[in-house]
């Protein structure tokens, strides 16, 4: 009877292969009749279940009716003490998993004289991890198959206690391989790393230790940075948005907040003006580019695409400019965009908002003989395929006849939001000095502008002097509060380009007049009464002409980016400061050669993970 019992599982165990990764602890059974009349034996193996890696071992332990067993014949898949294929168990149930090349599941199982035997205990033995290098030379691919439900995330460090750690990702249904990049760390250097699994019944599974060595940036590659600290900054890392077509130095980069670059991407030739604007972390850890021209007059061979790539730097998909005005042109829409620029905003529902230009031809326009091409802006909102569902046009719903900033280059949109609240976008308008506020209704909008925000708009300033504390040529505006309508607060970069200082219209910079500044304000916004209030601002005491950003962190802290406070050489700013009548700097980067269009703060490279 035992060993057609034994026969029966070895051939049923080749039916539960690869069903177990991640073992439950518990205990399995088997009772039979034994000689002696009215009492049944019932033999028992602990731990019921378990995962080990390749070579290494486990205990187990048998008990007969609750009391420990001794003269226990164990098996593994039906072969009494195993064998080097499925692995070896000893007399006293120590088991060891073989050498295997692919991960699998075994069984054993306890048999005494007097009963057959237990029921099988699985056992998921677990092919350690493997590292690849990518082409990106500071991150890894990390692979690790896990013949059951689970998820996995990765831990790395400069030593065995680690201290970082990727997101989680989740194996195929009923287990399989799961590939994650690991990246953020340093160049030049040796990293520790392991897979951790969290199984579907509770359990966790950890991998062996693997060792890793980062390769160089070339040093020409590499942004000058310097970092400044006068208490603790806010955790995170630092993502830059740089701009310098005369420099090779890398463009797309995140910083730890030392200032030493832990990621990279480097897919684009910066000559002729070519720039990414923005860098846009996604839900799913790709990583979302614009690439353009960062100028408002390119050459019509320039580059133009909305690129989506890994970290790893390998592109997912992308979409050129051609093959949007093809897309446009077949969904119905009289839309001819000439490039894509500035901001693209990824949607809760994973639409994308892309911010474009067209041009329009004006025939006398006041103080504009002749014909003159006026170049606006539109949004377009494509769906999760990339194919466009709703588009919005400047030159539909503004007066192309106000334009106190750079015409015929009228409108200049460098920055769009979304307000949860009630599913419409606001939309920075640089070269109108306005903050607008579109009927989008999540795809379902007319397009009309709701309200104007700024100098000559739908709002009165209060906390404040009009003109002067409204804000000029701005970018990166962020609402701030939890709440996006009726009363919220509104936080932007102010760059101060042809600021009015007084009702007279006194422009600073002008002849006899003060230099122009910029400030990073804070409005409190009341879309109903119509007003707006300064609440808060801090002025660094420095002109920066073009790009820039803002940001709140939960402590109150604010960081603002400086993108060009000087252009020769190119200068960026980069401050984190208290949230106080009298700012305190907290925290600050430089950067030397290269302007930086964006720089934020964000938690980690991985949707989820703060470091």
């Amino acid at each position: 009877m035992l060993n057609n019992y034994r026969l029966f599982l070895s051939f049923g165990i080749i039916q539960i292969a690869f069903l177990l990764g991640c073992g439950q602890v518990g205990t399995n059974t088997s009772t039979n009749q034994p000689n002696s009349p009215g009492t049944r034996a019932a033999l028992t193996i602990t731990p019921g279940s378990a995962t080990v890696i390749t070579g290494q071992s486990v205990q187990f332990n048998a008990a007969l009716n609750g009391t420990n067993a001794t003269s226990v014949v164990w098996s593994v898949n039906g072969s009494v003490g195993g064998n080097a294929s499925v692995g070896t168990i000893d007399s006293s149930g120590v088991y060891t998993a073989p050498n295997a090349q692919s991960s699998e599941t075994v069984a054993v199982t306890a048999s005494l004289a007097e009963t057959s035997s237990s029921s099988p205990a699985l056992v998921g033995v677990v092919v350690p991890g493997q590292t690849f290098a990518t082409q990106n030379s500071q991150v890894v691919q990390y692979s690790i198959t896990i013949p059951k439900d689970a998820t996995v995330s990765v831990q790395f460090g400069p030593d065995t206690a680690y201290g970082l750690q990727t997101w989680s990702q989740p194996t195929p249904a009923g287990g399989g391989q799961v590939n994650i990049f690991v990246a953020g760390m340093r160049a030049s250097a040796t990293y520790h790393m392991r897979a951790i699994a969290q199984c579907a019944d509770g359990t966790q599974f950890v991998d062996s230790d693997h060792v890793f060595t980062t390769g160089s940036l070339p040093a020409n590659l590499l942004p000058n940075v310097t970092v400044t600290a006068s208490g603790a900054p806010t955790p995170g890392i630092e993502m830059l948005n740089l701009n310098d077509s005369a420099t090779s130095q890398v463009q797309v980069v995140a910083t730890d907040l030392q200032g030493n670059v832990i990621w990279y991407y480097n897919g684009f030739n910066p000559a002729g003006g070519i720039s990414p604007q923005p860098i846009k972390l996604l839900p799913n850890g790709d990583v979302l580019l614009a690439l353009g021209p960062v100028s408002s007059a390119p050459a019509s061979s320039a580059l133009n695409v909305l690129r989506e790539i890994d970290l790893a730097g390998d592109t997912i998909r992308e979409l050129s400019v051609s093959g949007l005005n093809a897309r446009l042109a077949a969904a119905g829409f009289n839309l001819a965009v000439q490039w894509m620029h500035h901001d693209v905003l990824p949607l809760p529902n994973g639409h994308l908002i892309l911010i474009v230009n067209t041009t329009q031809n004006f025939t006398n326009l006041p103080g504009y003989p002749g014909t003159t091409a006026v170049l606006g802006d539109a949004l377009v909102d494509l769906d999760s395929n990339w194919q466009p569902v709703w588009e919005w046009s400047s030159f539909d719903h503004l007066d192309v006849n106000r334009h106190p900033m750079s015409f015929p280059d009228w409108t200049h949109s460098n920055a769009v939001i979304y307000s949860p609240d009630d599913g419409n976008l606001l939309l920075s308008v640089r070269h109108q000095y306005w903050v607008l506020k579109i009927d989008y209704e999540n795809g379902m909008g007319s397009g009309n502008i709701l309200w104007r925000l700024g100098p000559g708009g739908d709002f009165t300033l209060t906390g404040g002097t009009d003109p002067i504390d409204w804000f000029y040529a701005q970018h990166g505006p962020k609402i701030l509060s939890t709440n996006s309508t009726g009363s919220f607060t509104l936080g932007l970069f102010d760059n101060g380009n042809n600021r009015q200082l007084d009702s007279s219209g006194t422009v600073c910079g002008s002849t006899g007049a003060p230099a122009c500044y910029t400030r990073v304000p804070i409005f409190q916004v009341d879309e109903n009464a119509k007003t707006a209030q300064v609440v808060w601002q801090d002025k660094p005491g420095n002109f920066s002409s073009w790009g820039g950003y803002m940001q709140e962190f939960s402590n109150g802290n604010i960081e603002f980016d400086e993108s060009a406070p000087s252009l020769a050489p190119p200068i960026a700013l980069v401050t984190e400061v208290t949230q106080q009548s009298t700012p305190q700097i907290v925290w600050q980067m430089q950067i030397t050669g290269q302007n930086a269009y964006r720089a934020a703060r964000i938690p980690s490279l991985y949707p989820g993970v703060q470091w």
